[in-house]
């Protein structure tokens, strides 16, 4: 069993368990540190997003906190001027994958990039990039949900719920750069996939990119196990 610790985050005295990875501490303490990418059950943080930095005593560059394991007397800040200027730079870069167009966002009352973008005081459009052009049908083959990629982040959620919870393997990843896609294998429509329809990809994404048709709310959604509580 790890042994307890005492850490500070913005000079707020906190007790953990010595190896806990930052993120979950601040979380489980009701201090917000933004996130899209992080899942409790996921052995090796993929650390994707960038949206979870903070400023470390005793470091010169901000760290991630979904990879930052505390040790006693660790001290933190969760805002810096390098800090936001991080998480500014990588929330727009996140934004330039995805469609903006919120209004009709089925997710518009629960996205969690709506959330982040409360918190931190940023604004939920382009400033600096323009946004990646990209020709993806949506796709509404499956009986319960719609799988529409133009709003999605590559945050993985989904590949990883249904890969290591739901053990089944629709999604995955393919392509790289800016390439880069969360597809089925082949890229079938998830009607052609083994996608067995549980939903909990559908709970998983933070942004629209999967969500339920009307009234098709399976009983097994609705649990979010990615996030950990």
């Amino acid at each position: 069993m790890s042994k307890a610790v005492t850490i500070f985050i913005d000079g707020r005295e906190i007790s953990a368990f010595e190896g806990e990875k930052l993120l979950w501490v601040a979380l489980r303490n009701g201090i917000y540190i933004p996130n899209l990418c992080a899942i409790r059950g996921k052995k090796r943080p993929s650390g994707s997003c960038r949206l979870c930095y903070v400023q470390v005593e005793g470091r010169s560059e901000p760290v991630t906190s979904c990879t930052l394991p505390v040790k006693e007397g660790l001290s933190v800040q969760t805002r810096s001027p390098r800090v936001d200027r991080l998480v500014r730079s990588a929330f727009e870069l996140l934004l330039s994958h995805h469609r903006l167009d919120c209004r009709s966002c089925a997710k518009r009352k629960s996205c969690e990039l709506l959330k982040l973008a409360k918190e931190r005081g940023l604004k939920m459009r382009l400033s600096r990039l323009a946004p990646l052009e990209h020709e993806w049908p949506v796709d509404d083959s499956a009986e319960t949900f719609v799988f529409d990629r133009s709003r999605c982040v590559l945050c993985g959620r989904c590949v990883w719920i249904c890969r290591e919870v739901a053990r089944v393997g629709a999604l995955g990843f393919s392509r790289r750069g800016i390439r880069r896609v969360v597809t089925t294998f082949q890229d079938v429509s998830m009607a052609q996939s083994r996608c067995t329809e549980c939903g909990l990809c559908v709970e998983a994404c933070p942004s629209g990119a999967l969500y339920f048709k009307e009234g098709k709310q399976p009983a097994a959604a609705g649990q979010n196990l990615s996030r950990g509580g």
